[in-house]
């Protein structure tokens, strides 16, 4: 089973948590001091927030899986798509240990396919060095996108 991920970059971040919750008629499955994140089943959906760009508004799309196995298979729907893909392995970001590939859609909107393993304590692991060298993406030391933001 998917779930559709949608993360937004925000300007404030509390104001936003307020408004999506109302929304949501749901608090925060997730809320630290720069990310909230709700994992909803009404819609289907994980939803993020965060505040760690300039740049406002949709910051990616993706699909969020159960297992490995999940993840390969929409990998190799994204190899059929025809557009680079890069590959995380092991990495934390936005409080949570993943694998994951980005890719662009043909308009260079970020989507990223991911199966989280765990929670961690930090937003990004700085110390980490996995990250692909792709340069049709701003990277950032948490993940990959088009805003350099993450999750």
């Amino acid at each position: 089973m998917k779930r559709l991920h949608i993360h937004l970059n925000v300007k404030n971040l509390q104001q936003s948590v307020q408004f999506y919750s109302q929304l949501f008629e749901s608090e925060p499955t997730v809320l630290k001091a720069d990310y909230a994140k709700w994992q909803l089943d009404d819609p289907f959906v994980n939803f993020a927030l965060s505040n760690h760009s300039q740049q406002f508004g949709v910051d990616h799309l993706g699909l969020q899986v159960t297992n490995n196995e999940g993840l390969e298979k929409i990998k190799t729907a994204m190899e059929l798509a025809n557009q680079p893909i890069a590959a995380q392995q092991d990495t934390h970001c936005c409080y949570a240990r993943s694998n994951k590939y980005w890719t662009t859609d043909p308009d260079g909107i970020a989507w990223e396919a991911f199966h989280s393993m765990e929670t961690v304590a930090t937003y990004h692991d700085q110390s980490n060095s996995d990250q692909p060298d792709n340069p049709s993406k701003k990277q950032s030391s948490c993940c990959i996108s088009t805003t350099g933001s993450c999750c």
